[in-house]
Order: structure tokens, then sequence, then C-alpha cells
């Protein structure tokens, strides 16, 4: 079927296949993460940035292409996740620029739409890098200018030409990136943009068999994968005692594998059983892993349940009600304090500051809070928060000067985002790690202007080395350094050096190669997977490399990363 013009029904239908596209595939895109560590997210950060901008598509009444690309955008912008999330949604920002006034798009104009996308994408990047989704955006959008110059040519055929280009320059990334071509994977972001364009060549194309291949999501559940609570706490007007189903379970599940497994995987009939216990539901499944989020009264029988399929190979439970009760105490300290500050303005109020810092554990809260952030943001590796997630912390600080610390690499753009959105002032400093965080923390002056306190605490990230202990999730080549499944990886300042199959001789033995002669401060912080005899065990350790070493150990309660090693 040929398409000659994109009416405002089928731009919908675009988005409606390329969200669920996405979804489908997330787990996929997920395991094309090149280190392999447990916080690949790209497809997951992808798929929700989608799935809001779909979400505000068909919540929009508008009848023309621009409006509804408008409403795509707008989405997108708001509902960005992770650097991958930030990026897709720029490039349907230029998409929507160039669309603002249609009613239907032609050929060229679609053509002229992905170009345009091209070019503020690329311009949200400080330095892009080639062999990513940049270079697949821009290579689909090339082939799409070369097929809307034929004569009769239509939207579908510019789209099938896009799709096309979209596969050869991401099949073609591992050679313009040595660390994908070394590890054998292609770019994930990239490879979540062709199932994009795929997907809309599908819409157009009415491939019935593609399109219709599995389960498409309502607005109920788009409204699901948007605000799913994978790493949210329930909010604070409720009561602790309103909360219905108390267990926040997230479960992964290799299928097939297992002994006791005695039932075949069906996508529908699982989810339809899950519903049946819990809410908030989000099930992610390919041929070999289901992924599973809902909570529920009853976490043992999710798990047991996934046991039918195949064998457990993540499991997390949080209790949600003992979550809220501590938000409930949080929000009574914080309603006090605002009190206090009314009665005798602090130089905090008078100079109209707030510092956010983005981090993941009770302990890391309570040590940036020790340090003077005004507003823990809860979010870190493998639960990027949304744009929109910063600009309401930003709402919340009360503040008319804010200071955001990422404390990672993949919520920056996400951070700089809000800074452009949000209606206070906002200066990003580019903390990458939980310690590069706390050090810049450490330089703030209240006294000082927004823009003298970015510069100043910016300075002070590179005095710090960051090492994080993690797991290996697969086997893997990175550097020329073999790594094997399970084994204990260390990462210095988002390197991998080594790795061995005990965690506290990774973690000595990074250490040792963390320190140098001007070494006076090492800081061990244990998250939810360490424990602290063990970090007091590297302490030691390090006291015998150099007993002249301050060492300091925190819990942090962090996930992912069992240690935290800083060396200032």
């Amino acid at each position: 079927m040929k398409v000659k013009e994109i009416t405002a029904a089928e731009f919908r239908k675009m988005v409606a296949v390329s969200s669920e596209r996405l979804n489908e595939n997330a787990e996929f895109i997920n395991s094309l993460n090149v280190f392999p560590v447990p916080d690949g997210d790209t497809g997951t950060n992808m798929s929700l940035s989608l799935a809001s901008g779909a979400k505000y598509v068909a919540d929009s009444t508008a009848e023309d292409v621009g409006s509804l690309a408008s409403a795509l955008a707008k989405g997108l912008l708001m509902g960005a996740r992770g650097n991958s999330g930030v990026i897709l949604s720029q490039i349907f920002r230029g998409f929507y620029k160039s669309t603002e006034k249609k009613q239907r798009l032609t050929a060229k104009d679609l053509a002229a739409a992905l170009t345009g996308g091209v070019e503020t994408a690329y311009k949200a990047v400080m330095k892009p890098t080639e062999g990513t989704i940049l270079t697949v955006a821009r290579q689909a959008a090339k082939a799409a200018n070369q097929a809307a110059g034929a004569n009769q040519a239509t939207a579908s055929g510019v789209m099938a030409a896009a799709f096309k280009a979209a596969k050869v320059a991401l099949a073609h990334t591992p050679e313009q990136l040595p660390v994908l071509k070394e590890v054998g994977v292609v770019d994930s972001g990239g490879q979540g943009l062709t199932f994009v364009y795929e997907a809309f060549h599908d819409a157009l194309t009415n491939d019935v068999t593609a399109v219709h291949k599995t389960h498409q999501p309502s607005i109920g559940e788009m409204d699901e994968m948007v605000n799913a609570a994978h790493h949210q706490s329930v909010q604070s007007q409720l009561n602790t005692q309103d909360i219905r189903y108390g267990y926040c379970t997230e479960i992964m599940v290799r299928l097939g594998a297992g002994r006791l497994v005695d039932q075949k995987f069906d996508y529908d009939q699982f989810r339809q059983h899950l519903s049946g216990i819990g809410d908030s539901l989000l099930v992610v499944a390919d041929d070999e892993i289901v992924k599973v989020h809902v909570h529920t009264e009853h976490p043992g029988e999710v798990l047991a349940y996934g046991q039918h399929f195949g064998s457990l190979i993540k499991v997390k439970v949080d209790n949600m009600r003992l979550q809220h009760e501590t938000i409930l105490e949080h929000d009574q300290q914080q309603t006090s304090s605002a009190s206090a500050a009314v009665a005798t303005p602090t130089t905090e109020t008078v100079n109209g500051y707030g510092v956010i810092a983005i981090a993941s554990g009770a302990g890391l809260a309570k040590l940036f809070k020790g340090l003077g952030a005004t507003l823990i943001l809860n979010g870190g590796q493998t639960m990027n928060p949304s744009t929109e997630d910063i600009v309401e912390a930003v709402k919340q600080t009360g503040a008319k000067k804010v200071i955001i610390l990422p404390n990672n690499k993949n919520i920056f753009l996400a951070a700089q985002q809000a800074a452009k959105v949000a209606t206070a002032k906002v200066a990003v400093v580019p903390s990458k790690t939980i310690a590069q965080g706390m050090t810049a923390l450490l330089s703030f002056d209240s006294q000082a202007s927004l823009s003298e306190n970015q510069s100043r605490m910016t300075k002070e990230l590179d005095s710090v080395k960051s090492g994080q202990i993690t797991t290996a999730v697969r086997d893997s080549t990175i550097d020329g350094q073999e790594i094997k499944k399970g084994d204990y990886m260390a990462i210095v300042d988002g390197k991998i050096i080594l790795t061995n199959a005990v965690r506290k001789t990774a973690a000595v033995a990074m250490l040792k190669r963390m320190l140098s002669e001007d070494s006076e401060i090492v800081t061990i912080i244990y998250g939810a997977d360490g424990n602290e005899e063990e970090a007091n065990e590297i302490a030691a350790a390090a006291h015998q490399l150099d007993e002249d070493l301050e060492v300091e150990v925190h819990f942090g309660g962090q996930p992912v990363y069992p240690y935290l090693i800083s060396v200032e």
C-alpha cells in the first residue's frame, strides 16, 4: 500500500505502533549496553520516553499533523529519561518545528521533518559522536531526502527509504565506535531509533502482521508505562493504611530455564494472571526474558508464578508502606523547617537558593542532606528521572535559584532540558558520580551568584577519583580485558580497570590502583548489596596500604553498586 500524504489519523497510528514497538523490544535494546553492568537501560528509557509522547498524542483532539507533532514533542520532552530519551525527544522536537503548520505531510514534508530532527538533535549534544543514534538519524534523513526528490514520490516510499538506511547505518555503527566492535554489538540508541522508523514504515504500509503481532496498549496502559512506579514511592497525600498493595515487586525471569518450569510462556495469559493479584503492572518480554513490575500484597506469589516459566535472575521487593511512613515523617520535618524559616529567615531563604542532588538510597540521601542539599530526587542507575520529574523537583524547592547535581552521566541531558523549561533560574553542575556530587557540594557558597557557584563547583569535579564495584551480567571483552559473567568489576571514572571473582579482593585492588602519593581521604559507601563488616575490612586494607590515610565508611543503600569508593 502506498500512502501519498500522511494525515492526522495515519500519524496517530505511526506514533502508537512505534511506542508499542519500543515497549516490546526494550529488553533487547537494554541487552546491547556496551558495559556488562546491570544498568543497561537504554531500551527502558527510550520506551518510557516515547510512551509519554504517545500519551500526549492520544490525549490530543487535534486533526492536523502539525498539532499532533507538537503534542508528541511536548510529551517526549517532559517524559525524556536518560541521554537516549533526551536525544529522541530532540529528534522529534526538530520534526515538530518542520511540521508546525502542516495539515498533512507530503513526501517532501516528511523528509524535511526527519532532517529537521537531525539538526536539532546534533545541536543538543555538546560533542556529537558518530556510530550512535545521531548517525542513524542522519543517514535515514539523507536517504529520505533522496527518495523525496524522485518523480511521484510518496510518504510511505520516503519512510521505506529512511528505515532501510537506518538499518544499514545501524549495522555500520561498530565500525565507527571501536568499543562496539570489540564487544560485538550495535549501538543501543541507534537500534531503538531503527525500531521507531520500522514501526513508522509498518504503520504507513499497513503491514498488519507487523503492526498487530503483539498486544497494543490502551490509553490506560500508556499511563501505567509513563507513571509506572518502578522507583517512585506513593504520594504523601495518601494515608499509609490506604495503600491497597503494599509491596513493589520486580522480577526478571529467564524463560525455559530452571527445575520448576512446567508451563510454556504466553504473554497475554501471563499478564492477565498477574493483573489479578496487583496493580501498576508492567510486563516486558522477548524470546528469552520476561521482566515484571507489579504492586501486590503477595510478592511470594509473583515469584512462584514466574518460576513456572523459568529461573529467577533478578528479584526486588520494596515495602511501600514503610517507604510511605518515611515520606510522611520527612514531610513533617520539612513542614516544621519551613515554618521555622518563615519565623527566622536563614541565609538560604534570603538568597533564594535550592540545591537538588539526584541519588538513590536512604543513606546517600542522608549524606547529601548533611552536606547541604535542599532536596534529594530519587534516581540514578537503572532509574533515570525524566525531565518532568526534575522540573517538579525544582518547583518543590520553592527557590528562585536552583543548582542540580545529576551525579550520573545518563541524567545530565535531562537535567539540562529541565533547566530550560523550569521557571526558576537553574544551573546544572555536570557531576557524573556520587563522589563528584558530594565534592562539588562542599564548595557551594550561598553568598555567591548562580554562575559563580556553577563554575566553582564544576572545577571541583576533577579533584576526586570515583570507584564503583558491581557485578558483570554477561561475558564480554572491554579494552582487551576478558570479563566473565558473575565476576565483580572495578570501574574507576567510567572505565573498567579489573575484575575478580571475589568482591572484597576486587574492591581492595581497585583502591590500590586509585591511590597516589597525594591521596589523603578515602570514602567507602556500602550499598544495598554490600555490608558494613566487609566495608570496614576494605577500610582496614586501605590503612595497610597507607597508614596516613583518613578513611570514612558510610551506609548509602544504593542499588546496583555494593560499594562506591572515592579518593581525594
